[in-house]
């Protein structure tokens, strides 16, 4: 069965234009200037999926006021979209199976602009939390339509390279949203954000109505059990998320509720494993996901997220600095620099025989620029920081395209694990994020203890050096406070800050180490496994094992 076949006949395209998979479009032979337009509109349906939850993490400091929240509840915008992001893939790959991509799109694009206007009457955070949650369903949608328009735009001998820019486009985002997120509010305080993201919102649907994708096949995809896995599977995915949200906000040992959702989190993803193993048609097949190769490559992946934590990091080193956003504006767009940078650089030298060497570059980039920053101090500016920011941008979208494409090979083998592939890549990409984000944070917050404790231990009166300090502060205060004492407790106070200040400085540099540590051991790892795949390949005698066919050797990237 075939979408729109008024429009379009199986004759109307050559058999290497078909649809490689039911579900996704077409590839006809396009006209320059049909490509060119498609590439555009991918471009803006892809920066329309991200934006969304972009503006809000970009400001969700300057939103505290306006939703009337403690900082700590903000972080709930944040999970709630990811809760969703993550688990509707199970959905989505066969709602375009079984209803064609034209239902799939204005769906979605019209649900997505329904719901960003609803998100203008949200005055309170449980509402904004439950819009928040659609946007992540929506937004799932909205990546992958993006990735369709784009491919459009490529011949069949430069997909891998529409691939990358697909996928490349909703990276953009959030240093995109951090670039000029503030002068919306500015213009129009939290309704600034919400008015052009509805505007992107309807730019899109615009977009898509002018200019409709190819069709692809249909087939009859949902079966009844697949809703009970989702049943299962969603809430699971959700409560492991808030835990990985909140956890370090309420710390992981004094808030009860973590261990619950903890638990009803391994019992509920593990009962839908459990369903779906015992399923002649699985929804996942969970022997594909746990198979050596894609474990492989899903622990490659989430390490270089985990990595990829430290941007973050570094915002929040120069926010415990004392530096607001308008006075990083140039630092975000150096980064914005760095990914755009990455991402052509990926699709220029992408190829299918060498995806393991593109991570490992990339890996070597992020590495690089996490030990620059590790040397930061408390007179550290963004300009400082430039070089170091625009490598990790640079690594952060050169490596995504070469991983997707890894997957896409290995369903390529097996079209049925289409869904378990799309779910396995929104996990570590998405619950990776907030993964590395929960691991860095509680790391930093560990050592900044630590440091602070250290510090204060040898703060004495009795040192001359620090007596000085604090009375040289105190004098700061001598037109303000006339009684010496409150001059002097001033002075004390002003000097535990600058203890605190100086903490931070140190904790937040284990941390850039600590990060440049972990993308050097995945290097290695990665190195240590393509040398040992060319020793076997090469019929070489390896120690301590019995060299197998060589397809049976797996490796992070290629099908061999």
């Amino acid at each position: 069965m075939h979408d729109d076949e008024d429009d379009y006949k199986p004759h109307d395209w050559n058999e290497d234009e078909r649809p490689k998979l039911p579900g996704a479009a077409s590839t006809p032979n396009h006209p320059p200037a049909l490509r060119v337009a498609y590439f555009v509109v991918g471009l803006i349906v892809s920066l329309t999926g991200g934006l969304g939850n972009a503006l809000v993490t970009a400001n969700i400091v300057n939103l505290q006021g306006t939703l009337g929240a403690y900082a700590s509840e903000m972080q709930w915008l944040t999970g709630a979209y990811v809760m969703t992001v993550v688990s509707m893939n199970l959905l989505l790959v066969k709602f375009r199976q079984q209803y064609g991509l034209r239902a799939f799109t204005l769906v979605f694009l019209v649900l997505y602009a329904l719901v960003t206007f609803a998100h203008l009457f949200a005055h309170n955070l449980p509402t904004a939390i439950a819009v928040r949650a659609v946007s992540g369903m929506v937004g799932a949608a909205l990546n992958v339509l993006g990735l369709y328009y784009t491919l459009q735009a490529f011949p069949q001998a430069h997909k891998p390279k529409g691939i990358v820019f697909g996928l490349g486009f909703s990276q953009l985002a959030l240093p995109l949203a951090r670039t000029f997120s503030s002068r919306l509010l500015a213009y129009g305080e939290w309704r600034g954000l919400i008015f052009f993201e509805l505007g992107m919102a309807l730019v899109a649907l615009a977009c898509v109505l002018a200019l409709r994708l190819p069709p692809g096949d249909r087939i009859k995809a949902f079966e009844k059990v697949d809703f009970l896995t989702f049943a299962l599977f969603a809430p699971g995915v959700a409560l492991l998320c808030a835990v990985l949200v909140m956890g370090r906000v309420d710390w992981w040992l004094d808030a009860p509720w973590i261990a619950y959702a903890l638990c009803g989190a391994v019992v509920l993803i593990l009962a839908a494993l459990a369903l779906e193993a015992a399923r002649a048609r699985p929804l996942l097949n969970v022997r594909f996901l746990t198979s050596v190769r894609i474990v492989k490559l899903a622990s490659a992946v989430l390490l270089t997220r985990i990595v990829l934590a430290e941007s973050t990091g570094a915002v929040g080193f120069l926010q415990a600095l004392g530096l607001h956003t308008d006075q990083m504006q140039t630092l975000f767009g150096v980064v914005l620099l760095g990914s755009a940078a990455g991402l052509v650089a990926s699709a220029l030298t992408v190829k299918p025989t060498n995806l393991t060497y593109s991570l490992m570059v990339a890996l070597l980039f992020m590495a690089a620029g996490a030990w620059l920053d590790a040397g930061a101090t408390s007179l550290t500016r963004p300009i400082n920081m430039y070089l170091s920011q625009f490598l990790l941008a640079f690594g952060g979208t050169f490596f995504m395209g070469p991983t997707m494409m890894t997957g896409i090979k290995e369903v390529m083998l097996d079209p049925r694990n289409l869904v378990s592939f799309s779910v396995m890549f929104s996990i570590t990409q998405n619950l990776g994020g907030i993964l590395g984000s929960a691991i860095t944070g509680t790391f930093q917050t560990v050592r900044e203890k630590f440091h602070s404790s250290y510090l204060v231990e040898h703060l004495t009166l009795l040192d001359p050096q620090v007596a000085a300090r604090i009375a040289s502060s105190a004098n700061g205060y001598a037109h303000q406070l006339a009684d010496p004492t409150m001059r002097s407790a001033e002075g004390i106070a002003a000097l535990g800050t600058a203890a605190t200040r100086e903490a931070n400085v140190l904790a937040y540099n284990d941390e850039f180490m600590l990060i440049a540590a972990v993308a050097v051991a995945t290097l290695l790892w990665l190195l240590i496994s393509q040398i040992w795949l060319r020793l076997s390949q090469s019929g070489l005698p390896l120690a301590h094992s019995n060299p197998a066919p060589a397809q049976t050797h797996l490796t992070i990237s290629e099908s061999q």
